[in-house]
């Protein structure tokens, strides 16, 4: 339990500090969308310090490293790439938030940026716990973890990968994507994002009380769905584009892709 309780607070200091430095940044180059950016690459100290300094078993701690660094460093370096060719724009999701937080701009955006810091932390604790598990065999719930964790991984990047190249297209501006996955589900990334966390929960469910961090894959959803995923997405860009988006939006699945509705496969 100790070792637990240390691994944790540490974990969360370097989350604290890391989120500080980003917020100084952030406020210096005057663009808060690398939060994004930030919240990414943060799991990979976090998995990396439970991995070097817990006592649980190599193999496990070497899959529990693989998962967790992989998913940060591609979908980290994705939103960097994104966050730079748009600077100095920010994601409209921040422009939001300048409006509502006028007056007030760099101390509330310091608590976000902090409150990012507790969440990523909250979300590794279920690598911490499979770092801690002395068992030399892979559990089976962790052999289904990891293929869940695959299909998630795999299934964001394509979604990721598809909305790129539409948009690299100066033909497609201002145009809806709906290629590819983006034809199943209007949030396919959000989607696979979430199957990416009940990976990881499962992963944690070979170790001692790792049922416990099913906190972690509901806390995804919650975001995703209900705060600043798909509401304030879906609200800003039929704001941008209209019928063509509302029209998508009667069409298409929401979340969990599904097979389009008749009137977008006769078009």
């Amino acid at each position: 339990m100790m070792d637990f309780v240390y691994l944790s607070a540490v974990g969360l200091a370097i989350a604290v500090l890391c989120f500080a430095a980003t917020w100084l940044l952030a406020r210096r180059i005057d663009n808060y969308s690398v939060v994004d950016v930030a919240w990414s690459y943060a799991l990979s100290p976090l998995v990396l310090w439970y991995a070097w300094a817990a006592d649980g078993a190599a193999l496990r701690q070497g899959v529990a490293v693989a998962l967790g660094l992989f998913w940060s460093l591609r979908l980290g370096t994705y939103l960097l790439r994104r966050v730079a060719s748009h600077h100095p724009k920010e994601d409209v999701r921040y422009e939001v938030l300048r409006e509502k937080w006028q007056g007030n701009l760099g101390s509330a955006f310091f608590w976000f940026f902090q409150a990012q810091a507790v969440l990523i932390w909250l979300l590794s604790i279920p690598l911490l716990l499979a770092c801690l598990n002395l068992s030399p065999q892979l559990h089976p719930l962790e052999w289904a973890g990891i293929a869940i964790w695959l299909i998630g991984v795999g299934g964001e990047a394509l979604s990721d990968a598809q909305m790129a190249r539409f948009k690299s297209n100066p033909e497609n501006k201002g145009k809806v994507c709906r290629v590819g996955l983006w034809s199943w589900s209007r949030h396919p990334n959000y989607f696979f994002e979430s199957v990416v966390w009940f990976g990881f929960w499962l992963f944690a469910c070979g170790s001692p009380w790792g049922w416990v961090t099913i906190y972690a894959p509901l806390m995804i959803l919650y975001f995703l769905l209900r705060v600043t995923g798909i509401p304030l997405t879906e609200e800003c860009t039929v704001k941008s584009k209209g019928e063509a988006y509302r029209d998508y939006q009667r069409t298409t699945s929401a979340f969990i892709p599904l097979p389009p509705k008749q009137k977008q496969r006769s078009q």
